[in-house]
């Protein structure tokens, strides 16, 4: 059996079997990515562009949408070259550095959506100390914060999982590099553990970040109820109803993807808990975020409209 310093490459899991297939996966991974590109490339946009927008909810979302650029670029346009070209293949180099931004990524936004709930809470529940508390400086920090800690946190991973002998061949059971996957490869079961029980401690503190944001949220739901407005009570919901359903869905399935027990692990579930929790969220985001959110759909309908002077011409 090959060692970790003989592997060069790695191959990944084939979609399909036949060519016809293959190209049918291609175009719809085509079709994912691009919208996923235009959405959260158009939120990016009008967040920047726009001056009404330039307030912490929508700073924190900019950071969201950029993170989710990176996440679903990490994963699908190597899955769609390798079914374009009928291959499976991928690089040692190329696998290490999926799993090095992917985890990145992961992590960072796992951070990110924690703060947009205490972001949120504070906006709701104690809206005279909004400015105080949620001052630029304060977002800053605390979103440079969440990406550094996703580098630190992928650096360690990484480094760990390749320095883990690797003798179990190297097919990965998985269309991108999923570290959980790699880690199948090892050589030794008490390495395997060893980085697994560093992955439990991990997903430990996701828990912790998803109940602390169901704890603000069960503090915001209780708030806006007690708001007499019924206005004020649908834009509060409006902000706080798609944060929670972006939030469910990714943690619960991110978590699922490396708790489940060996029992339960097939190809066909690895896929689609994969596909669940790397490719939906950063497609859904901007569809969510911009449908129910009033500002924003007047900020993007600002983008598309012409221009009083040019339209003169």
């Amino acid at each position: 059996m090959p060692n970790s310093s003989s592997i060069s490459e790695f191959l990944l899991l084939a979609l399909a079997d036949t060519r016809q297939l293959q190209l049918l996966h291609f175009w719809l991974l085509l079709g994912i990515y691009l919208a996923a590109l235009l959405g959260n490339g158009l939120i990016s946009t009008a967040v920047a562009c726009d001056h009404r927008l330039h307030t912490p909810m929508y700073f924190f979302l900019l950071n969201l949408a950029l993170l989710d650029l990176g996440c679903i670029s990490t994963t699908l346009p190597k899955a769609m070259a390798n079914a374009l070209w009928h291959t499976r293949h991928i690089s040692y180099a190329g696998c290490a550095a999926q799993v090095f931004f992917l985890l990145f990524l992961l992590s960072a936004e796992t951070f990110l959506l924690t703060i947009m709930s205490y972001d949120r809470y504070v906006a709701i529940c104690k809206p005279l100390h909004y400015g105080t508390l949620m001052n630029s400086r304060t977002c800053a920090t605390m979103a440079a914060a969440a990406w550094g800690t996703g580098v630190l946190y992928s650096l360690m991973h990484t480094a760990n999982t390749f320095s883990i002998p690797l003798c179990q061949g190297n097919a990965v059971d998985q269309f991108f590099c999923e570290m959980a996957q790699v880690l199948k490869l090892s050589c030794s079961e008490s390495d395997y553990l060893s980085e697994a029980g560093i992955i439990d401690f991990s997903l430990s503190l996701v828990f912790g970040c998803f109940v602390f944001i169901v704890v603000s949220y069960v503090q915001i739901f209780a708030a806006v109820l007690r708001i007499p407005s019924e206005q004020g009570r649908h834009k509060a919901f409006s902000t706080c109803l798609p944060h929670m359903f972006v939030v469910t869905l990714f943690v619960s399935t991110l978590m699922f993807a490396y708790l489940k027990p060996s029992s339960l692990s097939s190809p066909s579930l690895d896929l689609v808990v994969a596909v669940l929790y790397s490719v939906v969220p950063p497609t859904v985001n901007p569809l969510i975020y911009s449908m129910r959110n009033q500002e924003l759909r007047d900020a993007l309908r600002k983008l598309w409209e012409i221009p009083s002077h040019i339209r003169k011409y």
